[in-house]
C-alpha cells in the first residue's frame, strides 16, 4: 500500500512540474501577432470612426478594448503598393513597388527578391507565417510570389484581377489552385471570402501552441459589390435608397465574362453594407477563435485598411461618408485617399479604450513587429516602431515627415510635416504645390502655399530628397 502511494505522489509530482514547465514556456513565448487589412475601407466606413448607416460591432469591440488611432495613414492611395510599403517598412518613393501594374497571365509585377519583409524579419525570431487573402506582389512562382517572400502558407488570390470577383473558379494554397465547388466563372455557388476565412481561423488553430505571424489582407469590400443572399444581406435590402450598378457587356458571371470587371447589381448600396458586415464577422471570428484556443493575451490583433474608399462597381462614398469628411477617395493623396482607421489589442499591455493621435504609417509595421518579437529591425528603412505608443511609454520616437507618391493620374506627390500637409496634382504638367493646414483645415479646403513660402520650398526639398527614381515606376 505504501508503494502505491509513494506511486502516486511520484506521478502527481510529475505531472505538477511538467505543467508549471509548460506555463514558465508559454509565458516565455513571443507574442502572436494577427494583421487584418480591409481592401477600400474607408476612414468612416466602421461605426467607432463615424459610420451611421450601418454597424461594425466586432472591429468597435476591438476600439474599445485596445487602442484606436485617429491619424494612421496607409502606404498609398492604392492596393499594390500600399502592401509593398506595409511589408518592406519602406514608403512609395524607396519601395519597389509603387503602383497597379498588370502583366499578362495571373498576377501582377513582382516585389523585388531583395525586399525584406515583415513575414522573413519574424521568421528569423521564430514565427511561423501565413498569408491570406489577396496578395497583388508578385504572380505565382516569381520572385514576388509569398511563398517567397518569407510566408510559410499563403491562401487566397494571388492576382489583384482575379481578386475583382468574388466567386472565382479557384484559389490559390501556395503554389496550387483549389477550385471552389460550383464555381466556373459562371456559377456563383462558392463565396471565396468564406474560404479565406476558413484558412485563416485553421492556420491559427494549427499554430497555437507556437508564435505565429498571420498576415490577413482581407478582398472585403473591394468591388465588385455582391453580397451571398443569406441574412446579411437581408438585413439592408429595402434599406437605402439604391441606385443600380450596370456593368459593361461581359462583366456579368457567364461565359462571357470578362474576369476584371465588375458585375451588375441592383442594390449596390446594401452589397456593400452587407459586404463590410461579413468582414465585421471575420474580424469576430478570429477575436473569438484566440479566447477559444486560450491564447488571446499573447497576441496582438491590428486592423487597417490599405487605402481610401472606393466608388467603383456601384460604391457611393458621398452617401455613406465612407471618408469621414476627409477630402478624397481612391487614389487621391488628400487625406481621404490615405488616412486609414487602425486599431491594436494586446490584452494587459494595450490600454483599452485609448485613443492616439500619433502620427504613424504603414512602413512602421516591420520595426514595430521587430520591436515585438525582440529583434534587430531592417536598416535602411523610412519607419519607426511605434510600440512604445502601443505600450503607453514616453519615450515615442516621432516622424519629421510621412511621404506619398502616385505615378498614374498625372503623377501625384504629398508630405506631411507636422500638421502641414503638402499636395501636388499633375506632376508631369508642372502642377503647383498646395499646402493646407490640417490642425485647422483637415478637410483641406483652404490652400495656403502663398502665404507660407518658407514651408512651401522645404516641402519640395523633402519631395525631392525622398523620391528615388524607378525604372519600373517612373514617377
Amino acid at each position: 500500500m505504501n508503494k502505491l502511494v509513494f506511486l502516486l505522489i511520484a506521478v502527481l509530482s510529475l505531472s505538477s512540474c511538467n505543467e508549471k514547465k509548460e506555463k514558465k514556456e508559454k509565458k516565455n513565448q513571443k507574442p502572436n501577432i494577427v494583421y487584418i487589412l480591409a481592401d477600400d475601407l474607408g476612414y468612416g466606413d466602421l461605426s467607432c470612426y463615424g459610420q451611421d448607416k450601418f454597424e461594425t460591432p466586432n472591429i468597435d469591440k476591438l476600439a474599445k478594448r485596445g487602442m484606436k488611432f485617429t491619424q494612421h495613414y496607409s502606404g498609398a492611395a492604392v492596393c499594390a503598393p500600399s502592401r509593398s510599403t506595409l511589408l518592406t517598412g519602406k514608403h512609395t518613393g524607396h519601395t519597389s513597388i509603387r503602383g497597379n501594374k498588370e502583366l499578362d497571365g495571373e498576377g501582377q509585377l513582382p516585389m523585388k527578391g531583395s525586399s525584406i519583409t515583415v513575414a522573413e524579419l519574424l521568421k528569423t525570431a521564430g514565427y511561423t507565417t501565413g498569408a491570406f487573402g489577396k496578395w497583388g506582389l508578385g504572380f505565382p512562382g516569381s520572385e514576388g510570389d509569398a511563398n517567397n517572400q518569407g510566408f510559410d502558407e499563403f491562401y487566397g488570390y494571388n492576382c489583384q484581377r482575379m481578386a475583382h470577383r468574388y466567386y472565382p473558379a479557384y484559389l490559390r494554397h501556395n503554389q496550387d489552385k483549389e477550385y471552389l465547388e460550383g464555381n466556373d466563372w459562371t456559377n456563383t455557388v462558392t463565396y471565396a471570402p468564406d474560404k479565406i476565412q476558413d484558412a485563416t481561423l485553421q492556420f491559427i488553430e494549427n499554430n497555437k501552441d507556437t508564435s505565429f505571424f498571420a498576415y490577413v489582407p482581407l478582398v472585403l469590400p473591394h468591388a465588385e459589390l455582391i453580397s451571398p443572399n443569406d441574412s446579411i444581406m437581408e438585413m439592408f435590402e429595402g434599406k437605402f435608397d439604391e441606385v443600380p450598378y450596370v456593368g459593361v457587356k461581359g462583366s456579368d458571371y457567364g461565359p462571357d465574362m470578362i474576369q476584371s470587371k465588375f458585375c451588375s447589381q441592383k442594390t449596390p448600396y446594401a452589397a456593400f453594407a452587407a459586404m463590410v458586415t461579413r468582414m465585421d464577422n471575420y474580424v469576430g471570428q478570429i477575436t473569438a477563435k484566440l479566447e477559444e484556443l486560450g491564447i488571446a493575451d499573447n497576441t496582438i490583433v491590428m486592423f487597417a485598411s490599405d487605402n481610401g474608399p472606393h466608388a467603383a462597381g456601384g460604391a457611393n462614398p458621398v452617401y455613406f461618408n465612407s471618408a469621414g469628411g476627409l477630402r478624397g477617395i481612391k487614389r487621391d493623396l488628400y487625406e481621404g485617399g490615405i488616412r486609414a482607421p487602425f486599431i491594436a489589442v494586446w490584452p494587459n499591455k494595450i490600454e483599452a479604450g485609448s485613443v492616439s493621435d500619433h502620427v504613424s504609417a504603414f512602413w512602421d509595421f516591420l520595426p514595430t513587429c521587430a520591436a515585438i518579437a525582440g529583434v534587430k529591425s531592417v536598416e535602411g528603412i523610412d519607419g519607426i516602431s511605434f510600440l512604445p505608443e502601443l505600450l503607453g511609454e514616453a519615450n515615442q520616437e516621432e516622424h519629421d515627415h510621412l511621404y506619398w507618391e502616385f505615378s498614374r493620374k498625372g503623377g501625384r506627390q504629398a508630405v506631411r510635416m507636422g500638421d502641414w500637409k503638402a499636395v501636388i496634382y499633375k506632376l508631369h504638367k508642372q502642377g503647383e504645390l498646395e499646402l493646407y493646414n490640417l490642425a485647422t483645415d483637415v478637410s483641406e479646403s483652404n490652400n495656403v502655399a502663398d502665404q507660407h513660402p518658407d514651408i512651401v520650398a522645404k516641402m519640395k526639398e523633402i519631395m525631392k530628397k525622398e523620391h528615388v527614381d524607378s525604372k519600373r515606376f517612373p514617377l
